[in-house]
C-alpha cells in the first residue's frame, strides 16, 4: 500500500519542525491577542461555492467533493477562510466582542498536479481578523506574517502589496483589461484565453512569459481606485514603513479567490521556482454577508507550511530533547522495579525508554549506545534482590551501583545542573 498521490506522511524525524512552526506562530499570535480556532476539514460544498466563487480554479477544477450517505454534498476544505467565516456566523462570535482575532493551522485539500512545494494535501497556517476596516489592521496583519517568517530564519523573501478596490472598481477595471487583452487574444497562453471572458483579473497572475510581456502595457487597477481606497492604501503603506517593514507595490498582484477586495498582498521567494508564494492574503469585507451573515469587515492571510519548511528546515537548529535514560530490564521483579522509576522520570521531566526486547544486557546496552543515551539503568535478578540499580554513564564510560534513593538524588543533581547549563 502507498499513500495517495500528492498526500505525504510527516515522519517522526520531521514532526519536530512542524511543531516548531506551530509554537512560533502560537507565541507571536498569542502576544498579539489572537486566539486559535479549529474547524472541521469537511464542510458543506455550498460554503465554497458561495464564498470562493464558481469561476475560480479551486471550485471549477480542484475541490475534493462527494455525496455522503445522507445525500449531502460535502467538500474537503480547500482553504481556511470560508470555514472560519462560517464558524463566526454560526456561533455569532461577533456578539461576544466586536473584534475577533483568530488563527489556525491544519490540512487543506486541492486536486492539483503534485510538484515541488505543491501537494494535494497541504497544510496552512492562517490568520483571520474580523470587525475593523482600519488600514492599521492591514499593516499589523502583514507585520505578523513577516514576524513569523523572519522568526523561522527565512531571510530571502519580499513583500508585495496592491489594492484591488471595491467590487465596482474591479468591474470597471475588468472591462478595461478585457478590452486591452482582447486585441492580443490569440497571443495569450491557452489558460488565459479561457479566462478572458469569465475572470480576466486572474490573467494578471499568469506565469506564461509571453502573456506577462503583453501585460506590461495593460491598464493598472490603481488608476481605477476611488479616493477612499487610495487613502486606505496610502495609509497602510505609511504604517508599514513606521514598523520598518520593507515592501514593493505590484500593480498586477491579484488573489485567485472572488472574496478579496481592497488590500491584497503576497510574500514571495525566488528559491522555490514557480511555487514562489509563501504567504498570501488580503481583505474580504463582504465575505460574511455573502455567506448569509451580517456584513463584517475582515482581513487575513495563509502561509503554506510545506513551502516554508522547504526554505527553512535545513537552517533551523532546534533545541535537543533532554538526554535519554535507557532502562535495561530482565525478569519479572526487575521489570516491576524498573517501571516504578517512570513516575520519577516524569516528575523531573526526564526522557526515558524501556527496552522491550527481552534480549541480553549486552545487546540492550548496545541499543542504548546507538540511541545516544546519557545513561543505561540496568536491573536484573541480582539488582532486584539486593534493591539496587546498576547505572552505566555511557558518555563518561563509567559505571556505578546505587540504591533507589541514591539514584533519585543523582537525578535531582543532574536536573539541577541541566537547568544551570
Amino acid at each position: 500500500m502507498q499513500s495517495i498521490r500528492g498526500m505525504h506522511d510527516i515522519l517522526p524525524k520531521d514532526t519536530k519542525y512542524w511543531q516548531h512552526v506551530y509554537n512560533i506562530a502560537m507565541d507571536i499570535l498569542s502576544q498579539a491577542s489572537y486566539q486559535e480556532i479549529r474547524t472541521p476539514i469537511i464542510e458543506d460544498t455550498s460554503l465554497f461555492l458561495r464564498g470562493i466563487g464558481t469561476d475560480t480554479d479551486i471550485v471549477s477544477k480542484e475541490m475534493y467533493s462527494f455525496e455522503d450517505r445522507g445525500r449531502r454534498n460535502l467538500t474537503l476544505r480547500p482553504e481556511g477562510t470560508a470555514p472560519v467565516a462560517r464558524s463566526l456566523i454560526q456561533h455569532k462570535l461577533y456578539n461576544e466582542q466586536p473584534i475577533q482575532k483568530l488563527w489556525y493551522m491544519g490540512p487543506m485539500f486541492r486536486y492539483e498536479r503534485p510538484q515541488h512545494g505543491r501537494q494535494r494535501q497541504f497544510h496552512q497556517l492562517g490568520l483571520e481578523c474580523y470587525g475593523s476596516n482600519s488600514p492599521v489592521l492591514d499593516a499589523e496583519v502583514i507585520y505578523l506574517a513577516n514576524q513569523i517568517i523572519d522568526s523561522l530564519e527565512c531571510s530571502k523573501y519580499t513583500i508585495e502589496i496592491n489594492s484591488i478596490g471595491s467590487s465596482d472598481t474591479r468591474q470597471d477595471y475588468e472591462k478595461a483589461l478585457r478590452r486591452y487583452l482582447s486585441t492580443y487574444q490569440l497571443d495569450l497562453d491557452g489558460e488565459s484565453q479561457k479566462r478572458l471572458i469569465a475572470s480576466p483579473l486572474t490573467i494578471l497572475d499568469s506565469k506564461d512569459p509571453q502573456t506577462q510581456e503583453i501585460l506590461l502595457n495593460a491598464p493598472i487597477i490603481s488608476d481605477f481606485l476611488d479616493r477612499e481606497a487610495l487613502i486606505h492604501f496610502e495609509k497602510m503603506q505609511d504604517y508599514l514603513s513606521s514598523m520598518n517593514i520593507p515592501f514593493t507595490i505590484n500593480n498586477h498582484l491579484v488573489r485567485g479567490l472572488d472574496y478579496y477586495n481592497s488590500t491584497v498582498f503576497e510574500i514571495k521567494t525566488n528559491l522555490l521556482g514557480t511555487q514562489d508564494t509563501i504567504c498570501g492574503g488580503g481583505r474580504y469585507d463582504s465575505l460574511t454577508q455573502q455567506l448569509g451573515g451580517p456584513a463584517i469587515p475582515a482581513l487575513g492571510w495563509g502561509i503554506g507550511i510545506e513551502r516554508l519548511l522547504l526554505l527553512v528546515q535545513d537552517k533551523l537548529d532546534l533545541p535537543q530533547n533532554s538526554e535519554l535514560i535507557y532502562l535495561a530490564l530482565q525478569g519479572y521483579e526487575a521489570e516491576k522495579k524498573g517501571l516504578s522509576l517512570i513516575p520519577i522520570f516524569r516528575n523531573y521531566d526526564l526522557r526515558y525508554e524501556v527496552d522491550l526486547s527481552g534480549s541480553s544486557f549486552q545487546k540492550q546496552v548496545k541499543r542504548a549506545h546507538k540511541k545516544n543515551a546519557l545513561m543505561c539503568v540496568i536491573i536484573g535478578e541480582e539488582e532486584a534482590s539486593l534493591q539496587t540499580l546498576t547505572v552505566k554513564w555511557l558518555k563518561e564510560y563509567r559505571q556505578e551501583t546505587c540504591s533507589r534513593q541514591q539514584f533519585i538524588e543523582t537525578l535531582k543533581l543532574y536536573k539541577k545542573e541541566e537547568v544551570i547549563r
